[in-house]
């Protein structure tokens, strides 16, 4: 039995987990799989109601769970990032959940803005370090709200966390299995300590001699992302270029309704959600895309070993879009939160 904490979150966060939980319920009968879920409140209207956030303790609680399945969160009403760092944050720091892993696919030729690009042509995975660079939060304010103020964020590298970044991408590549292929992504012309990256990368290829690599700076690859997508396999990249990055890269495959990602520590709990947010104009409307939440299950279910089970998922997807039953990602794709949700579960069981 597997035990999955659920944080449905604000916004449409709860309308897409919904249907995510309904195709991880038919999969799971599929497939023989047992789950144990336990639904946790924080949010920003929890936080609204009762004050609290998340604590240093709530986040080593969840260590209990096998994986995290999680919906969006932001709030109008609330500071912005308060809530976010209280828990997405504090849970990629405190459950050190080093990697950051987004699939770029492209399901159906229809839905890519870019001409003449097939699914064979995108079809890459991002492979992002996820706890430290500018997200670290070292820096502050000096003079705040003066003529005088000065902000500082800093960008902190260390070896061990480039390494062990830089070896997952090598091992992804290797399992992949397609073009065998890494591809460093970086600043390091411009920012002398990402040289850390490139000596690192340079010396973990030596034990990787069947994967080819090379290397692109960060604003070379926004451009070939557009140019030629089908040169990529698998980039291994900062934290913060590799945020930026898979946003572009979700355009590439039809846009945020379809992008799922996983915030892994191997080995441990890890989570799993859309890349997509809140959203809180279309919350309670069952209009939103759920396809992204159900792919952050299809994620879910290969981290856990149920590779059978995923691949069934992204496949019903498949078939979906490419079909064009669900005709577009978006929330005026003329079909309900539910319906999508129904459609995903009746082209797993047929």
């Amino acid at each position: 039995m597997y035990n999955l904490a659920i944080f449905p979150g604000d916004g449409i966060g709860p309308e897409v987990v919904r249907e995510g939980l309904k195709v991880l319920d038919t999969v799971a009968s599929i497939n023989s799989i047992t789950f144990k879920t336990t639904s946790l409140p924080w949010s920003s209207q929890y936080y609204l109601d009762t004050g609290k956030l998340m604590t240093e303790d709530d986040i080593q609680s969840l260590r209990q769970y096998d994986a995290i399945y999680f919906g969006a969160l932001g709030d109008p009403r609330m500071p912005p990032g308060l809530v976010e760092r209280s828990m997405i944050l504090n849970m990629r720091f405190g459950l050190d959940l080093y990697v950051n892993l987004r699939p770029i696919v492209l399901y159906s030729e229809h839905l890519c803005p870019l001409k003449d690009k097939k699914p064979e042509d995108i079809d890459f995975v991002v492979v992002r370090e996820n706890t430290e660079d500018a997200y670290a939060g070292m820096g502050g304010f000096f003079k705040k709200g003066t003529p005088d103020e000065v902000a500082i964020s800093e960008m902190i590298f260390t070896r061990k966390g480039v390494e062990r970044i830089i070896r997952y991408a090598f091992d992804t590549a290797r399992a992949r299995n397609k073009k065998r292929k890494l591809t460093l992504v970086d600043k390091a012309n411009a920012l002398p300590a990402q040289d850390l990256w490139r000596r690192t990368f340079a010396e973990v290829a030596k034990e990787y001699p069947d994967i080819t690599t090379d290397m692109a700076f960060v604003d070379a690859t926004t451009m070939w992302f557009v140019k030629n997508p089908e040169w990529f396999d698998v980039i291994v990249t900062t934290n913060l270029f590799g945020d930026i990055i898979t946003d572009l890269g979700a355009m590439l495959q039809g846009g945020l309704g379809i992008a799922a990602s996983g915030n892994i520590h191997p080995g441990q709990v890890s989570m799993f959600e859309p890349i997509h947010g809140s959203a809180p104009k279309y919350a309670g409307q069952n209009v939103a895309n759920p396809l992204a939440a159900i792919g952050a299950v299809a994620m879910m279910l290969e981290f856990l070993g149920e590779n059978q089970a995923g691949a069934q998922v992204t496949e019903a997807i498949r078939r979906l879009l490419v079909s064009r039953r669900i005709p577009s990602l978006d929330a005026a794709c003329g079909l309900t939160t539910t319906e999508i949700g129904d459609m995903v579960v009746a082209e797993l069981r047929a």
